[in-house]
């Protein structure tokens, strides 16, 4: 097994009409909830780390971790760089050997974004490396970025469009009214604008902010030419709430062994119930299969 570029689960997903989940990552743990569960399930998948995630655990052990895992789960592994914004960082970390990266250049004017994003594309074109961008801005918070309502704004087709064709992109982010975090209320959602993109832009389409949408929502965006779907802040949730719960019920309890495993486990279930949303189970194939 290998760590892969997702390019090659993104075809797949593309051309037979369901989407690849991607799990945000923030430590051991997690990646190994995430990865027993997919196993299990044998659903492809991404592990995106964002560059706190890479503040958190080195980069390379992270790349260790997950070669381990990949051969472990006997799962080929798509590890992404999630909303990076700086062209050297993600030549480092590409150099080292990740194979997928996002750069984030939507808080630019399109011509500067287009511009960043062509430079990352030509770099790591040259490493066997899909690279994703954004285009229009999501709401809420990532990482230790945030974007008010007011900033947020959705994409436009015409100039998706274009910024494909201006960048070589192999993926898009596209802005259709959900947002990072939690939600006030049910979002909602501009599947027209969705479906005016898919028929103009042929790249795999991303759905960036997809904790606490309605799975109905998520599984037309699927139908509507999404092909890859972000989930963090659920897991997130589910994560720390089954912990504060093990330790309330165990006040005296000190063995992370114990009330980590509780929190897998928690998480695993959020895990399962995406790749149900994105009809990704039974979905595992090899690089030369995909």
């Amino acid at each position: 097994m290998s760590i892969i570029s997702t390019k090659y689960l993104l075809q797949d997903a593309q051309a037979k009409g369901y989407a690849v989940p991607a799990f945000n990552i923030h430590n051991a743990e997690t990646i190994q909830a995430i990865l027993e569960t997919c196993s299990e399930m044998q659903s492809p998948v991404i592990l995106a780390g964002t560059p706190g995630t890479f503040k958190h655990i080195a980069l390379e052990e992270i790349l260790a971790l997950c070669d381990a895992c990949s051969t472990r789960y006997g799962i080929p592994l798509a590890l992404h760089l999630d909303h990076h914004e700086s062209l050297e960082d993600i030549r480092r970390k590409v150099s080292a050997g990740v194979r997928s990266a996002m750069i984030d250049g939507s808080h630019f004017p399109f011509n500067e974004n287009a511009t960043l994003v062509k430079a990352v594309v030509e770099f790591c074109h040259a490493h066997d490396c899909s690279v994703e961008a954004e285009l229009g801005r999501l709401g809420g918070v990532e990482d230790d970025m945030s974007v008010d309502a007011e900033s947020a704004f959705l994409t436009d087709p015409q100039e998706a469009r274009r910024f494909v064709e201006l960048t070589g992109v192999d993926s898009l982010a596209v802005a259709i009214g959900t947002a990072h975090g939690l939600y006030a209320s049910t979002p909602k959602i501009d599947f027209q604008r969705l479906a005016k993109i898919r028929d103009v832009v042929d790249v795999p389409l991303v759905l960036h902010g997809a904790s606490d949408v309605p799975d109905d929502y998520v599984r037309r965006a699927i139908t509507l030419g999404i092909c890859k779907v972000n989930v963090a802040t659920e897991l997130k949730i589910a994560f720390a709430a089954a912990i504060r719960t093990w330790f309330a019920e165990n006040p005296q309890g000190n063995d992370p062994r114990y009330y980590m495993r509780v929190g897998m486990d928690a998480m695993k279930e959020v895990v399962r119930s995406k790749i149900a949303v994105c009809g990704s189970a039974n979905r595992l194939r090899l690089p030369a299969e995909a």
